[in-house]
């Protein structure tokens, strides 16, 4: 079991020395018009980091990194390049893209091991904006608004910040004290974190906006499983995706997860608890509706899962979860056929198959769609309800943890916007 635990926290990819990234970025072409960093979603400027640390410059490829996207060094390590800047690469025309995630993660972890502190926020002189949230979009509007002057408070329900970096992502792909130092980072700056404080429930819209909050910033995620009606659910061993994960990484790889899993999706989120429950675990297979190339999981965490030994059991639809004494012994499923079943042996199911977003609608008037998420405009994240702004997985339905910090800067430079023409 222990062995199993540092394998569960050991992360996958190793890191770059100091020679391996100046090699590697000496691949680079230096283009004039550096198609990876237009590739960007958070604009971090691959680019100009990479140029930075060809010619030894580390110090300078971090401050690149740190002044675009304050999750810098969590990025590095989750963010699927192979459809952003890596994509983007003219060396992909020629051979193999620049392995840009690894040279960023180079760069953040130069900065945390000789103690660099990049960013100094101002006295917070202007005026108070409440964060909802504590995840990507969340941490990076913060920032951006601190680093402006503003007195900035983030509302988090959970114990700790970080959503689903901290409750989802299995600490192979992402180490937790990698996303607490960014947390602490954000803090430094000034920002107020209240932990454990559910607004629309612990405090609502209303004493907000009595507290003097002239902006409110929605940034909750998608931090609840969807729920599916599935025979069996309720039988012990039988449970979520996020409930799963949530308990799996703060306990370190203590959890117990059994000897059979089986784990019901195609997501990212159901490859993170296929990889938790094979590090932790046994035999764990991933049952899947449509067929594997049909997955909308990055396809790279796909071949990650199939090369630790998880099985694949595609184009079946779970039918019911089967118990004996209120335990869950097996998952019944058909074929897309309809006709052909089986019974999986499993004393542990995980329903991995969409996530939701908490109930947005104690901002009275509040416009969602049928799925509930809330309604903005694009281009400036505001939505129909005047000094309030929103985006990140709450608006797109969940996407990457870059492209929240990309919406998060956007909503920061528009409530900036709003509160100065109020002013």
């Amino acid at each position: 079991m222990e062995e199993k635990r540092k394998e569960y926290l050991k992360e996958v990819v190793p890191p770059f020395n100091a020679v391996s990234a100046m090699e590697e970025a000496a691949r680079c072409l230096l283009c004039h018009d550096a198609p990876c960093s237009e590739g960007c979603p958070a604009g971090t400027d691959p680019g100009k980091f990479i140029r930075s640390i060809r010619f030894r410059n580390f110090k300078g490829a971090a401050e690149t990194i740190r002044e675009n996207n304050i999750l810098g060094a969590t990025c590095a390590r989750v963010c699927p390049y192979g459809r952003t800047c890596e994509e983007a690469c003219s060396r992909t025309g020629i051979d193999v893209p620049i392995q840009i995630g690894r040279l960023q993660r180079f760069a953040t972890d130069f900065e945390q091991s000789v103690g660099m502190k990049i960013l100094e926020a101002p006295e917070a002189t202007l005026e108070k904006v409440a964060v909802i949230g504590g995840g990507p979009a969340g941490l990076a509007a913060a920032t951006n608004l601190a680093l402006k002057g503003y007195k900035v408070t983030i509302f988090e329900k959970n114990e700790k910040a970080g959503g689903v970096l901290t409750y989802g992502i299995v600490p192979g792909r992402l180490p937790q004290e990698i996303v607490d130092w960014e947390v602490a980072y954000v803090a430094g700056l000034g920002i107020e974190f209240v932990y454990n404080c559910q607004v629309g429930k612990d405090l609502s819209y209303e004493e907000l906006k009595e507290q003097g909050y002239k902006a409110v910033f929605l940034a909750m995620g998608l931090q609840n499983s969807k729920p599916i009606e599935l025979p069996g659910m309720e039988l012990e061993g039988a449970g979520y995706a996020l409930d799963f994960l949530a308990a799996a990484k703060p306990s370190e790889g203590q959890l117990g997860v059994g000897e059979h899993v089986v784990i019901i999706g195609g997501g990212d989120v159901a490859m993170d608890c296929a990889t938790t429950a094979k590090m932790l675990g046994n035999r764990v297979s991933v049952v899947y509706r449509r067929r594997k190339m049909d997955m909308p999981a990055y396809p790279a965490e796909v071949a990650h899962v199939q090369s630790i030994g998880v099985d694949f059991i595609t184009e079946t639809l779970p039918v019911e979860v089967l118990g004996e004494n209120g335990k869950v012994t097996a998952l019944k499923a058909q074929g897309k056929d309809g006709v052909s079943e089986f019974v999986l042996k499993a004393n542990r199911v995980v329903l991995a198959i969409g996530q939701e977003t908490d109930d947005v609608t104690f901002v009275d008037g509040i416009r969602v769609d049928d799925k509930q998420l809330v309604h903005v405009d694009e281009s400036t994240c505001t939505t129909n309800v005047e000094g309030v702004f929103a985006a990140g997985d709450v608006v797109n339905g969940g996407k990457t943890v870059v492209q929240a910090v990309a919406e998060g800067k956007t909503a920061a430079d528009n409530i900036h916007a709003y509160l100065a023409s109020k002013r």
